[in-house]
């Protein structure tokens, strides 16, 4: 199930999946806050995080969707031991997020700082599905960006102070 705010994004992937006879694909046309109005406890399985803003000024860090806030609404909807997959090209949210995983001891499955320098270390299965390039993520290899990949399962309880979590990451060097 797509994910956007954007209509437009979502027009494009519902033309897609019907041109290619998909029949496992759907779309949902919301903010992602409120995913957990979207789906029941224990519903989803993995959530695939591809390519987000990394919301680098400080005043909009609760709104990284790796932020301890969105973390606690996935916790909510994922079966237990869920997983989150992260893949981006933006240094900044993956160290980030590689904090948050060792501050709440989440168990980090994967952790690549350049996915296509690394890709054949991983079973075919991730090679494939890591393989699938966005549009976005396209544009960023032809300039030459590392695309980052972090996957981890999230603990069964929510997680306790969420909304004080903070990285005090230089965010000039990004």
């Amino acid at each position: 199930i797509g994910i956007d705010i954007k209509g437009n994004r979502l027009w494009k992937g519902a033309k897609i999946a019907l041109e290619n006879g998909l029949k496992n694909v759907g779309f949902l046309r919301t903010r992602i806050d409120f995913i957990d109005r979207c789906f029941d406890t224990n519903e989803v399985a993995e959530i695939w995080i591809t390519f987000p803003d990394p919301q680098m000024q400080n005043n909009r860090k609760r709104k990284r969707l790796t932020h301890p806030v969105f973390i606690n609404r996935y916790i909510e909807i994922l079966k237990p031991e869920g997983t989150i997959r992260l893949k981006s090209d933006s240094t900044f949210l993956y160290l980030f997020t590689q904090t948050l995983c060792k501050e709440f001891n989440f168990k980090v499955e994967v952790d690549c700082d350049d996915i296509y320098a690394n890709l054949q270390q991983f079973p075919i299965e991730l090679q494939n599905e890591l393989n699938l390039k966005t549009y976005y993520e396209q544009k960023w290899l032809q300039m030459g960006k590392k695309i980052k990949y972090l996957q981890f399962q999230l603990p069964n309880s929510p997680l306790k102070n969420a909304k004080d979590f903070d990285v005090e990451l230089e965010r000039d060097k990004f």
